[in-house]
């Protein structure tokens, strides 16, 4: 729950008032620095490490006590102690090493001449002059110039003292992490005080200089020395998007060690003033959050990119957003799960939930759901829902609530092979809709009780498998059609029986290919299904989709998602799959299946739930699937060529019209140092996939390439690139450029993208616009960082390529 941080009454660009200057950095070796040469770590961003030395003298007995050694000591005229040569004089955990040291008369302190060093635990100050205390752990240097070891900080101040409660008061002074001899960014302050035992220091007339140039001023400033939380302002968030500046500036709340809060004023130019918050915490049985913003009387955002929204459509609307998630347990077993999301409209995201990625927020999701995991039942009940993001939001894209789904869930077996099976199901669907302005098969809420019981045999051996399987798939539904006007029924029962038969045998030999020893599988594999037709065209349509064909598709009798609809199928599918291993590690190499299916019936039952084929001069896409005596003929390949180059490879070819209805493939470059390559095909011919709504279906063929790399040179530098094109529409899908470098001080993150939105329509490009955006982030470490990051997107963007942490 940690976040990196600083806290800051007022930033500006640079002080007015002459500020003195802190004393020139001395050379790395008078800092404990020590260069790693040879043996440096893999991905060292620093050229060395801060290394503090053992201590000359041993602790006394007490951490009272104080020891020293010098080359001579006398007495002098006031009854001092004078200490001269090579002088070492150590109280406690602090130690200091000086040319001369005079004792006072009392022995409570000590005045010390320079160059001298002081040190503690993980800390070391060189100066010119030096007072100590002899009885406290008060100290004070002149002309100083200090390091924390363990945090990588490094300063100069005219003055330095130790105060009595162990925190650090420095006077015209400076802060960096930068290695010595690198001033890339430095923080210079009049007055910095540094609390080790808390974790964080504060400056007053804070400037932030970059290459030696002032880039920001802050009266009062309070920054982190090390990785604890700490409350405070966090760096703003800068952003300028189509002639609108967009400021974001987070203030931090470390409330308690398990949890906290996060408040953001966020001013967009073309809207207003957005406040923002979030409040985390953490229990030993419980996590959760709560986040939210709200704008009053937003000025509109000026005008739209997208074709579909008037200009000012929000002008003068109160807008916001609230997201509610927790989780946790009761015991191990019986756990909950709660989620409440909510928004003003479906174009806020759009408007003020920008990132990097300009991810798409479909939906909100609602959720109270509490469940039970056993060894045989697994249980489940919950109220479910979601706010659809869609603008404008018709009745039509309105989802349907589960108020509420009960679900109970169970498996026997036998050691003989034979197994039962038992899935339950009931859930009222409800939505708040016209029922006049929906299809009529969505227009009715109600209750649905589901209920599959299943029992199966499965002989399974080292050589093969034999699997009978029966399943009664029973459905009950209440309807309730509200206002609309129907003939329907509104009490429905179907009762349908699923049988399958699934075998398989397996092969194996040992063979020798290019000087290595193999494994080599031959799998063939033969599956039968029957599930016969029952007319659902008064059937409601709560949950169902058709399912797109695949590879597991052959072997499933299954052809909609949900229950509302159970497809026909009569048919024998048949495959072929062979697989390469290792032989001394097992590990695969090679897998290539080839399968098929051959129907003995049309498929009557579609959406629409009758028995009719679709018309083949209205519909001649679903006329064919329905009436077509065999599927694609399936091929698939995964190869692992060598440990850095594997590809990957699906074809769908239609035999009888002899032409591919869908193919892709794709060729991956993983290397040890992180570099990456990915490179693709896709080519998928109007109508293969029928799932979703019409207006999410491709309109036609579709060819796509895609390309997308990432090059890391050294510990300091990533490119990353990725390149998306719509073969058909002779188009640039997304375009994707980025560079990051890192070093031991500071990290610049800088991207520029351009990509289409289709706004969720893709069986038309007429409303398809181009969006795009440069991002750029600074990270002083040990400081903050400015602006947004992209990591987590550039891990998206390209897979497998592990961005650097900063």
């Amino acid at each position: 729950m940690g976040k990196r941080l600083f806290w800051t009454a007022l930033a500006g660009l640079t002080t007015t008032c002459a500020q003195a200057a802190p004393p020139p950095s001395l050379p790395a070796a008078q800092l404990d620095w020590q260069p790693w040469g040879e043996d440096a770590p893999p991905n060292a961003l620093c050229p060395g490490r801060y290394v503090m030395p053992e201590y000359r003298l041993a602790a006394g007995e007490t951490p009272e006590e104080v020891l020293s050694i010098s080359d001579s000591a006398e007495y002098g005229d006031q009854g001092e102690t004078l200490l001269r040569g090579e002088v070492v004089l150590r109280r406690g955990t602090t130690q200091l090493v000086s040319p001369k040291v005079r004792v006072n008369a009392a022995r409570d302190t000590a005045f010390s001449e320079g160059p001298l060093a002081l040190r503690d635990q993980g800390l070391l100050v060189r100066g010119e002059s030096a007072q100590m205390a002899l009885d406290s752990d008060a100290a004070q240097v002149g002309t100083a110039h200090y390091v924390l070891h363990e945090s990588r900080l490094r300063g100069d101040a005219m003055r330095l003292a130790r105060l009595k409660d162990g925190r650090y008061r420095l006077n015209e002074a400076s802060f960096t992490t930068c290695a010595p001899g690198s001033d890339a960014w430095k923080l210079v302050g009049n007055e910095v005080t540094i609390n080790r035992a808390e974790g964080y220091g504060t400056a007053t007339h804070a400037r932030l200089k970059v290459a030696d140039v002032p880039v920001f001023y802050w009266p009062w400033l309070r920054f982190p020395i090390d990785d604890r939380r700490q409350s405070g302002f966090l760096w703003p968030v800068l952003g300028f998007s189509n002639g609108a500046f967009d400021y974001a500036q987070p203030y931090y709340l470390n409330l308690a060690p398990n949890y906290d809060a996060t408040i953001t004023p966020r001013w967009i130019t073309d809207h207003g003033l957005l406040m923002g918050g979030q409040f985390r915490y953490l229990f030993p049985e419980d996590v959760g959050q709560i986040e939210g913003a709200y704008i009053d009387d937003d000025k509109g955002g000026g005008d739209s990119d997208n074709p579909n929204d008037p200009d000012d459509a929000f002008d003068g609307e109160d807008r916001w957003y609230v997201d509610y998630r927790h989780r946790g347990y009761f015991t191990p077993r019986l756990r909950y799960n709660l989620r409440y999301g909510a928004a003003s409209d479906g174009r806020y995201f759009d408007d003020f939930g920008r990132n990097f990625a300009e991810a798409d927020t479909d939906y909100l999701p609602r959720l109270a759901q509490l469940s039970y995991s056993g060894t045989t039942w697994q249980l489940d009940a919950r109220a479910q829902g979601y706010q659809s993001l869609e603008f404008p939001l018709t009745d039509n894209d309105k989802p349907f609530y589960r108020l509420p789904s009960l679900t109970a869930n169970a498996r026997w077996s036998q050691d003989n092979g034979f197994y039962q099976q038992w899935r339950s199901n009931a859930t009222r669907f409800w939505r708040d809709v016209d029922e006049t302005e929906v299809p009529l098969s969505e227009s009715a809420n109600g209750t649905r009780v589901h209920l599959s019981p299943a029992v199966g045999w499965r002989g399974e051996t080292s050589w093969g498998f034999f699997e009978p399987r029966f399943e009664l798939l029973q459905t009950a539904y209440q309807l309730d059609y509200g206002q609309r006007e129907t003939d329907r029924d509104e009490s429905l029962t179907r009762t349908v029986p699923v049988s399958s038969l699934d075998s398989g045998l397996i092969f194996e030999r040992d063979v020798e290919l290019f000087g290595d020893a193999w494994r080599q599988t031959l799998e063939p594999r033969l599956y039968y299904a029957y599930v016969p037709e029952r007319d659902q065209s008064e059937f409601p349509d709560f949950d169902s989709d058709e399912r797109a064909f695949s590879y597991g598709q052959l072997w499933s009798p299954y052809r909609f998602s949900g229950s509302d609809r159970i497809g026909d199928v009569n048919k024998l599918s048949y495959g072929v799959a062979t697989r390469f291993l290792e032989d001394d590690s097992g590990r695969q190499r090679l897998s290539l299946a080839v399968g098929q299916s051959t129907y003995f019936d049309e498929r009557a039952i579609g959406m629409e739930g009758n028995l009719d084929i679709p018309d083949r001069e209205s519909n001649p896409i679903g006329w064919y699937d329905a009436t077509r005596d065999q599927s694609p003929i399936v091929t698939q390949l995964d190869w692992q060529i060598t440990e850095r180059w594997s590809t990957r490879y699906a074809w769908f070819y239609d035999a009888h019209r002899e032409r591919t209805e869908s193919t892709a493939t794709y060729l991956r470059y993983r290397h040890p140092a992180g570099h990456v390559l990915n490179l693709g095909y896709r080519w998928q011919l109007e109508g293969f996939d029928p799932t979703g709504d019409e207006e999410d279906q491709l309109s036609y063929d579709r060819e796509d390439y895609l390309a997308s790399f990432a090059y890391k040179i050294g510990a300091s530098w990533d490119l990353i690139g990725k390149f998306a094109y719509d073969n058909t529409n002779d188009r640039a899908l997304e375009q994707l450029a980025g560079i990051q470098w890192n070093d031991c001080c500071v990290a610049v993150q800088v991207a520029w993208r351009e990509w289409i939105e289709d706004n969720d329509t893709a069986n038309t490009i007429e409303d398809d616009y181009t969006d795009r955006g440069i991002f750029l982030r600074f990270v002083f470490k040990g400081l903050g960082g400015v602006g947004q990051g992209a990591d987590a997107f550039f891990e998206q963007a390209v897979p497998g390529y592990q961005p650097t942490q900063f």
